[in-house]
């Protein structure tokens, strides 16, 4: 007897259609997202300002495009271990699906948290920009 979506999830604990961070297809995501920027470059060349709007809106939207841009910057980034204006360091693969899943890329940017950081040999100092991570958890 086979068991239906709802009750392994009620078994389980987990969604069985959501892909685990670690099972995730990289060089799968990847290959889109190029293609999608190469579409997007070809149409700017040709001057079809349409398309490009177009494209550039499914690029945003892509769940692919989302996936790539919390690896790189909970994972893949030298700064992954700074903590942003909202106090968070690290993500465990839950909370990066998660984000994932919640990440909407409308309206204004957060503000950055901007912290002045001394310069290799000198004793000037330069401009850091520390982002805010997550929104929602606070």
């Amino acid at each position: 007897m086979s068991k239906t979506s709802s009750e392994q999830t009620t078994l389980t604990g987990t969604d069985p259609t959501k892909v685990e961070w670690r099972h995730t297809p990289w060089p799968k995501l990847e290959q889109y997202v190029f293609k999608l920027q190469k579409r997007i470059f070809k149409a700017a060349q040709l001057g079809d300002d349409k398309t490009v709007r177009q494209l550039q809106k499914t690029l945003l939207r892509s769940r692919s495009a989302k996936t790539i841009a919390v690896r790189q910057v909970s994972q893949d980034n030298r700064g992954r271990n700074t903590a942003g204006v909202d106090g968070i360091k690290t993500l465990t693969p839950a909370q990066r699906l998660e984000l994932v899943s919640q990440l909407r890329l409308t309206g204004q940017a957060m503000p950055t948290r901007r912290v002045w950081i001394p310069k290799a040999g000198t004793t000037e100092k330069r401009p850091l920009g520390i982002p805010k991570l997550l929104s929602y958890y606070y």
